[in-house]
Order: C-alpha cells, then sequence, then structure tokens
C-alpha cells in the first residue's frame, strides 16, 4: 500500500488508507472500529491518539503491540499522566485512554493480560470548559440581537431544534423544501447519516432521527430563504440551508459553503453579548442544545420523545415507533412546548417598549428608529406593525447591483487581513468589527477588515 501525497500526519505515519493499514496491529484496531461505528471522525481520533503514544514512546504501533502486559501498562500510564500535565480536560485523558486500551485489547490484551492503567477522577457532569446556559427570553433576545435574517434563523434553529452545531450547518435546502412549501409550523428537520459528506460529526453514532423548528423560527428561516432568493434568483436542492456570508467569496460559492463552525459559535457569543448576558463569552450553539432539552421536560413531553428528539439511542426496539409514519403524531406533540414562555405574559404595550429598546441597544439609526416608532403607534398589534416594518425596509437584492456595491466597496476602502490563532482570538477579533474570510485550521484563521479610508482605485490587493 503506497502513501498518497496530500494525506493527513497520523495517515503517513500510521500508514493508514481509509480503513486498513500496513501496521499489522493498526489494521485489527480499525477493523473493530470500523464493525463496530465506522465514524470518520473516530477513525480520526483513535489513529490521532494512537500517533501520540508511538510518539512518546518513540516506537512503531507494531512495537507497542509488542511489550509485555507490565511495560504498556507503564508506557500508557506515563502518556495519559502527561496529557494531564497539559493541560488537557480530564474527560479527553480518559476517551485517550479508552482508545489505547482498545489498540491493546485487539492486539491480544485482554482477560488476565488487559492493561492496568489508572483513570483520571472525573466526576459526573464534568466539564472543563464554562458553560452558561441562557433562559428562553435571553435567547429570544439574542435573535432579534443578531444582526442579519440569516443568523436570527440560526439561532432560532438551534434553540428549538436542539440540533447541534455540526449537525444544522449540515442540513441542505433540498431536505426541508417540501416540508417548507407545505408546513407553516414544526418543520421537519431530518438527520442522516450521508451528512458526514458534508461534515464528519454530523451524524453521531450514525443515528437517523428528526427534530422540528418552532412557529418562531420557521418564520425566521423563511424570511431568510426568500432573501437568498431575491440575491441569488433561487436556492437549489444541493445548496447548504444555511449559507456562508463571507465577504470574500463570489456569490455563488457563498451559495454553495456552508456557514463555518467557527464561525457560527462566535455569531452565538456576539448575540449573547448584544442581548446583555453578562455570562457571554460561556455562551456556545450547544449551550442552546441544552436549553432546548430544558424547554422539553419543562413541558413534560414523554421521556422517550425527548430522547428521540435529542438524537440518542432507544433501549430495545423503540426506534421504529418513530419512523416516517408516526412524523405527524410527535409533530403534534412537539407543538405543545412553549419555547418562549414569558412571551405569553407581555401586553401588546409591553412588547412595542421591548422592540423599540432592543432597535435602540442595537444602535440603529434615528431613522429608522423613528419610522419604527411611527409604525407601533400607528398598528393596536405589534405583529402588524412588525409586518409593516419588514416592507418598509425592502431593499433591493439584484445580483449586478450587489456585485457593483462590493466593486465600488472595493476600491473606496482599505482592507486590513490578519492570520490569527485561537477560537478566543477570533471572538475577540469579530466582537471589533473582523470578518471570518476563512479556517485554515481548526484553530486558525483568515481575518479581514474595512476600513473608511479612502485609497486610489488603481491599488489592489488587501494591506497588512
Amino acid at each position: 500500500m503506497g502513501v498518497a501525497a496530500g494525506l493527513r500526519s497520523w495517515e503517513q505515519f500510521l500508514k493508514v488508507d481509509g480503513w486498513k493499514s500496513d501496521y499489522e496491529s493498526v489494521d485489527r484496531f480499525l477493523r473493530h472500529y470500523s464493525r463496530m461505528v465506522k465514524s470518520e471522525k473516530t477513525r480520526e481520533n483513535i489513529c490521532f491518539t494512537l500517533k501520540g503514544l508511538c510518539g512518546f514512546a518513540e516506537e512503531s504501533p507494531d512495537d507497542l503491540s509488542r511489550h509485555t502486559q507490565k511495560e504498556a501498562s507503564k508506557l500508557v500510564q506515563e502518556y495519559i499522566d502527561s496529557l494531564a500535565e497539559k493541560g488537557y480536560s480530564t474527560r479527553y485523558v480518559n476517551v485517550c485512554l479508552a482508545f489505547l486500551k482498545t489498540f491493546f485489547k485487539v492486539n491480544g490484551f485482554k482477560g488476565t493480560g488487559a492493561l492496568e492503567v489508572e483513570r483520571h477522577y472525573q466526576p459526573s457532569r464534568y466539564r472543563k470548559r464554562s458553560e452558561y446556559i441562557p433562559t428562553s427570553s435571553e435567547i429570544y433576545n439574542m435573535a432579534f440581537a443578531a444582526g442579519t435574517r440569516r443568523n436570527r434563523a440560526l439561532i432560532l434553529s438551534l434553540y428549538t431544534s436542539g440540533l447541534r452545531n455540526s449537525t444544522l450547518r449540515a442540513l441542505l435546502y433540498g431536505d426541508l423544501r417540501e416540508e417548507l412549501l407545505n408546513q407553516n409550523e414544526a418543520i421537519k428537520f431530518p438527520v442522516y447519516p450521508e451528512m458526514k459528506k458534508i461534515d464528519e460529526a454530523a451524524c453521531k453514532g450514525n443515528i437517523p432521527y428528526y427534530s422540528f423548528i418552532s412557529k418562531d423560527a420557521v418564520v425566521a428561516l423563511k424570511e431568510y430563504l426568500e432573501q437568498r432568493t431575491q440575491i441569488q434568483g433561487g436556492v437549489q436542492d444541493d445548496e447548504p440551508l444555511f449559507a456562508s456570508d463571507s465577504n470574500n467569496m463570489a456569490l455563488e460559492k457563498k451559495s454553495h459553503t456552508p456557514v463555518m463552525k467557527k464561525s457560527l459559535e462566535a455569531m452565538v457569543k456576539r448575540a449573547a453579548r448584544k442581548a446583555g448576558i453578562a455570562r457571554w463569552e460561556d455562551v456556545y450553539p450547544h449551550c442552546l442544545r441544552k436549553a432546548f432539552e430544558s424547554a422539553l421536560r419543562n413541558a413534560g413531553l414523554d421521556l422517550k420523545d425527548q430522547e428521540f428528539l435529542m438524537g440518542h439511542i432507544l433501549p430495545g426496539t423503540q426506534d421504529t415507533y418513530y419512523d416516517k409514519t408516526k412524523v405527524e403524531d410527535l409533530r403534534r406533540r412537539y407543538l405543545k412546548v412553549n419555547f418562549f414562555p414569558e412571551r405569553g405574559y407581555l401586553t401588546e404595550d409591553s412588547r412595542k417598549r421591548q422592540i423599540l429598546d432592543t432597535a435602540k441597544i442595537l444602535g440603529y439609526p434615528d431613522d429608522r428608529i423613528k419610522k419604527i416608532e411611527e409604525a407601533l403607534a400607528k398598528y393596536e398589534h405589534v405583529d402588524d406593525a412588525l409586518e409593516h416594518i419588514k416592507k418598509l425596509n425592502v431593499d433591493s437584492y439584484k445580483e449586478q447591483d450587489i456585485q457593483e456595491n462590493q466593486r465600488k466597496k472595493l476600491h473606496s476602502s482599505k482592507r486590513q487581513v490578519r492570520i490569527i490563532q485561537g477560537g478566543q482570538t477570533l471572538i475577540r477579533f469579530m466582537n471589533d468589527g473582523w470578518d471570518l474570510v476563512k479556517e485554515l485550521t481548526d484553530d486558525k484563521f483568515v481575518m479581514q477588515k474595512t476600513s473608511d479610508e479612502s485609497i486610489p482605485e488603481h491599488i489592489s490587493g488587501w494591506t497588512r
């Protein structure tokens, strides 16, 4: 088996090609996991962990498998202890240990010959990363503070579907086109193993299931898709449901590029900050999934329904209870969940004040705030006023106008480009007005910022 150019370092080091390897010990390791889950993300994780141990021991994987039980146990213990000393989370350290114990097990270290290695203490509900689960009212404010139709639809969809970051980003427009045409509330979001072609982590455990989004999310999603249709002339089935909004891509490429993982995380944090959440830095997309779980529980939904909508494995053969013939039954039960209970207690006047306050917090220009005030005064019901406001702010989305505006912006503005590293640095830059252009790696990003300084039209390129 030859090593092809362009392979990742662990593939080259372990002589891996798909689910096979030239090393007998690694081949057994891969075959074991291919029978269990055959997840590309799992393949990457187990091989990356094994490569780490090989580097620590300065030995090949086949050499590792030839150690005695005592030698192998000592080596693995020293390695995972070194990971803990470097500051890796206890959860990560123990997961690495589980992978390595499996490697030795499939290579003969089983029964009385199994490795004897101590796990690091991990209390229940352990999490190194601090998290803040926003309340339903805070999430509602986040959606208003998100800034664009796409971002508002993203936040409401994350919360009311409970989908993971990777899963939501892997959804295609064609996955729910029929639902969009026939449903005005509780649109079904399907999850299926083929999503892994877009994002390896999209369908955890290869468990197919489905969830829904609430009426608020449906309205926001349809408004976003209407905007995309006006800009692009339509949305194709093979395009991501939530496309990238990078300013550094041609329109056609943007429409076929899913929103990036780190970009989604940063957007959620920025919305939390603008919504006035004190612990905004601790708000992640996964926190909205946990808020979804709380909403299901508070609604008194059957435990099996909760587990299914969360994408968890159901015991026995109960998965068949939720097949496609039962979608409408589950949809009706889902519709009983009140994701924003506090809104039901607000008077129309209170809602009007909340909308006006939000507009001021977001820094809307005076003329726009005046239009909002006039609309709120004219209409008795807030929903009618919002519909009127939306019509007042309809923009021209002709493609040629957009391209011309982009061309003018390019020649009348000065662009700065930086390559940065680290998730927290990314968040800081985005809060300072920088745009995410490209993810170079999981932890390195190209950022761009446009200033108001005028530069001669004949000068092209980016300034550093």
